[in-house]
């Protein structure tokens, strides 16, 4: 069976390299990581009384795990702005509980630039923020931002398909 529909010829699976997130229908500029998505269903057990012997397994509960995004550290403000919406400084009084949630995309591309994947990732805000990583005068590294994302769930978007490669 053909892993591609439309490049039958293809065998390779798409590379984890070139993607991009976007939230408010802007791309998050120099974003250099994203964590998976992943769901898990918890699993019940559960025995009849009438076969004491056997037990059955049946589905929990669904979570889903938070996304860790990462980006180096310019002056754009984009992290720390959603960040704020939940945990401001300035306290209570301050938070956004209008705003403070966002729904994401991300975008999965092939070598050619042409988007191959999509998915929606719902009801997402700021748990952890991390504005600087640990400095090192002796060191060589870019430095880092971080923000984890809490979620409600994600669903890939049906209505990208499977490009034709020249």
């Amino acid at each position: 069976m053909a892993q591609f529909t439309v490049n039958t010829h293809r065998f390779d699976p798409y590379r984890n390299f070139k993607f991009k997130i976007k939230w408010d229908g802007q791309y998050v500029a120099g974003l250099n990581k994203c964590s998976a998505l992943k769901q898990t269903t918890e699993m019940v057990e559960w025995r009849d009384g009438g076969d004491p012997s056997t037990s059955r397994k049946l589905p929990g509960k669904t979570t889903h795990e938070a996304l860790t995004l990462e980006a180096g550290v310019t002056h754009d403000t984009a992290f720390e702005a959603w960040a704020r919406l939940v945990n401001n400084f300035q306290g209570d009084a301050a938070m956004s509980l209008r705003n403070f949630r966002k729904d994401i995309t991300i975008d999965v591309f092939n070598l050619a630039g042409q988007v191959v994947l999509s998915y929606n990732v719902f009801r997402c805000w700021v748990s952890e923020y991390q504005a600087l990583p640990e400095l090192d005068a002796s060191g060589n590294a870019v430095m880092i931002q971080t923000i984890k994302l809490e979620n409600e769930g994600w669903e890939r978007d049906t209505a990208v398909t499977e490009p034709t490669e020249t």
